[in-house]
């Protein structure tokens, strides 16, 4: 559990009921899309409040009345799904900051500008949110951003979400190591050991990131791989 000093009260009210638990703000941010993160990871205390800055808990019948069941982790998740979770201006600002600099990096990593190719570089794309308006909400799933930042942003900066395909050729000396790691940058689409020791294969990357793609073959062969660009 956490501690008690970093956790806000999320609210759920339902049936004329009010129901609050005590919670880390990232955690159960990240929890409404990620139901794989246990309960005590998320909350300060074990307990149904019907009121937490007075300590007053809710009684087992008020919440098998609205919830069908007293279980903690059964009820302290609807709370987080579909309850207020109280931040304070300083935590909703920092959360704000947060998601957008993931918005902006996920943006720039995958998309370009159709009419030379090339990325958009991240302060380019955040101008062009400040123009447009655009709004983050720190609760909202990072794929749900990206797809309405786009939708508000394409009438001010062109953009096309790509993939590349390159063609790489490492030497025989530094073929077991950069396997590795190319093989966790990338999504490889062939990949062949010729006689020689050397390693062939094709991947593809967000189209984004190529000039980062390239440092990293440099630093793993010192610049003695063969690249190409397929389409």
């Amino acid at each position: 559990m956490i501690p008690l000093d970093q956790a806000v009260v999320a609210r759920l009210e339902s049936h004329g009921e009010r129901f609050e638990i005590l919670v880390d703000p990232d955690m159960a941010a990240d929890a409404r899309h990620d139901p794989s993160i246990g309960i005590e990871d998320i909350v300060a205390a074990l307990f149904v409040f019907e009121n937490a800055s007075r300590a007053e808990k809710a009684s087992d019948e008020s919440l098998k009345k609205v919830f069908g069941t007293a279980d903690f982790e059964t009820i302290a998740r609807k709370i987080i799904l579909k309850g207020e979770i109280h931040l304070t201006a300083e935590q909703r600002r920092r959360m704000i900051a947060d998601k957008r600099r993931q918005v902006v990096t996920f943006i720039a990593r995958n998309a370009i500008n159709p009419q030379n190719n090339l990325p958009h570089p991240p302060q380019r794309i955040e101008l062009a949110m400040e123009e447009a308006k655009v709004n983050i909400d720190p609760f909202r799933h990072l794929d749900e951003l990206v797809k309405d930042t786009v939708k508000a942003l394409r009438p001010i900066l062109p953009i096309k979400f790509a993939e590349t395909r390159i063609a790489v050729k490492v030497p025989a000396d530094y073929a077991p190591r950069a396997y590795g790691e190319i093989q966790a940058a990338t999504t490889v689409e062939k990949e062949q050991w010729m006689n020689d020791g050397s390693w062939i294969c094709v991947v593809r990357i967000p189209a984004g990131i190529q000039e980062e793609f390239y440092s990293l073959i440099n630093r793993l062969t010192k610049g003695d791989a063969e690249v190409k660009i397929l389409d």
